[in-house]
């Protein structure tokens, strides 16, 4: 799959449906019959939705873990926390479940926003409030992490 491109502010009707932007819609033409992984985000109050091809990669590096460690268990507990398997229907929408509307805190207004084989789902108010958080920081996250002259770096 080549990488989602995009980052689009859409609406989510009162039962929780999502109108997946044209533009994305047709990126993830040749996946969409295969369905998605809706999850919660680890690291922001955001939905991640995996295509089911990128998730079936995930799990394979997952399933690599030792589960007779309780740190793993826990991981793989969490992790996968809340996840459903979600179809787009033939109308173009996407249901988000209640219990992870609760958990990303999605009101109407949302933001559809590409992140390479993913898509983060957010809630407007809070993405734009992690976008502005983070762009003090962004230079030399930035750097750090592109920046690199060594065979891990891009540049």
């Amino acid at each position: 799959m080549n990488p989602l491109i995009g980052t689009y502010e859409c609406k989510v009707d009162a039962k929780g449906r999502l109108m997946l932007p044209a533009a994305i819609k047709k990126q993830l033409h040749p996946v969409l019959q295969n369905g998605f992984v809706l999850k919660r985000a680890v690291f922001q109050p955001c939905l991640e939705l995996y295509p089911m091809s990128e998730w079936e990669t995930l799990m394979q590096k997952v399933n690599k873990l030792n589960r007779f460690k309780k740190k793993n268990n826990d991981f793989i507990r969490r992790f996968t926390a809340g996840l459903k398997v979600v179809e787009v229907d033939a109308a173009g929408r996407l249901l988000i479940p209640k219990d992870l509307v609760a958990f990303s805190g999605i009101t109407k207004e949302i933001v559809v926003a590409s992140a390479i084989n993913i898509i983060e789902i957010w809630d407007k108010n809070k993405y734009e409030s992690a976008i502005d958080d983070a762009t003090g920081d962004f230079a030399d996250l930035a750097e750090e992490v592109m920046g690199q002259d060594d065979d891990d770096g891009i540049s």
